[in-house]
């Protein structure tokens, strides 16, 4: 992965922005955060923190994964959201392609989820030591080829997600982990998070922002 990492340049787009919340639209190929080594320095947070000097880190994005992010511009705001992301008090919903016609209309995975120690940072299902890892699921069109689903988790695992569609046999186009075959022809993973609603720090007041899917 380190090796072909090349994000794109595209400039910050920001989605809301007030005295305690900058909300941005991430592009797919760019990291949420630093990895290891300065070729992995280039991320989201860097470049919202050029723009955004306070900005603070609440949560993460894969790095192959678009949309909606939200950052904290005081420390006071980085705890509270944290909170509301640790109780499961925000919701989220995805938008995906994947391989095949879902022929239900709306489903749940309900599968625990570990990391695949000696293949990391691959998930992986296990029912004996997994973590509870539960999404929702409503389809918004399909054909022969490809289903287009819309993704509402109810927790929030490492690539819960991607394996999830990929274990009820639907794998995300271009996911470059878990498509195989013409599944992973694609210029990019086919994931993207439409909505984020959480309580704004400042008097709790409901705050809901979308970035519509690039594909």
């Amino acid at each position: 992965m380190s090796d072909d990492y090349n994000p794109p340049d595209d400039p910050l787009e920001v989605l809301h922005e007030d005295h305690e919340l900058l909300f941005v639209d991430k592009p797919a190929g760019l990291l949420s955060v630093p990895g290891k080594g300065e070729h992995l320095a280039d991320c989201l947070l860097a470049r919202v923190q050029a723009a955004f000097p306070t900005a603070l880190l609440v949560h993460r994005l894969d790095r192959d994964t678009s949309g909606v992010m939200v950052f904290a511009l005081t420390p006071a705001a980085q705890r509270h959201l944290g909170l509301q992301f640790e109780k499961r008090q925000t919701r989220k919903t995805y938008v995906a392609r994947v391989q095949g016609r879902i022929a239900e209309k709306t489903g749940t995975v309900d599968l625990p989820l570990i990391v695949d120690w000696p293949n990391r940072p691959l998930q992986m299902v296990d029912h004996e030591r997994g973590k509870p890892a539960v999404t929702d699921w409503r389809v918004q069109r399909s054909s022969d080829e490809e289903t287009r689903v819309r993704l509402m988790p109810k927790t929030g695992r490492s690539h819960q997600l991607r394996v999830h569609m990929l274990a009820i046999g639907h794998p995300i186009l271009g996911d470059p982990f878990y498509a195989t075959g013409p599944a992973l022809e694609h210029p990019r993973m086919m994931l993207h998070s439409e909505t984020l609603q959480l309580r704004h720090p400042d008097g709790g007041r409901g705050l809901r922002i979308t970035a519509k899917a690039p594909f």
